[in-house]
């Protein structure tokens, strides 16, 4: 029971620790003229979905949880973001290549209709960012049209 006591004080000593670790915070309050929503005529019911849906992990304007203040969850939400701006990053959109916009509205139609994105451990916290057939349909048609018009 004694060496019970240490390890759980000990994993408290280190819980509390790593809080005053600091994370850095993917928030802007400059909207870019490369930002997806500049950079092409989106209406405004396109713009409401991927700002929902796709923008936390995706651009550079992540609104955070109140869980987010906790470690180790902030590592690992700061990881996700890192890795999926990597992948598409909305706010510099208007810098990709013609070849590489297409590429990339491809494969966001891809990743809609196969029910990829926005992923299920995301719209588990953050229910409204959960697409609708409708929703998920209306992305697919303005996207291929746009990736059409390019």
């Amino acid at each position: 029971m004694k060496k019970l006591k240490k390890v759980a004080f000990v994993l408290i000593i280190v819980f509390v620790g790593i809080q005053f670790i600091p994370t850095t915070r993917n928030q802007s309050s400059e909207v870019l003229s490369t930002d997806f929503n500049r950079t092409f005529e989106v209406p405004q019911d396109i713009q409401k979905i991927l700002r929902s849906s796709c923008y936390d992990c995706h651009s550079n304007y992540t609104f955070y949880p109140w869980y987010n203040k906790v470690q180790p969850v902030s590592w690992i939400l700061e990881t996700h973001i890192k890795e999926g701006k990597a992948e598409l990053n909305f706010s510099a959109f208007g810098d990709y290549s013609k070849r590489r916009k297409k590429s990339k509205l491809k494969s966001i139609i891809s990743q809609i209709k196969d029910k990829e994105m926005p992923p299920s451990y995301y719209t588990l916290m953050h229910g409204d960012a959960k697409l609708s057939s409708e929703k998920r349909e209306q992305l697919i048609e303005w996207m291929d049209k746009l990736r059409d018009n390019l």
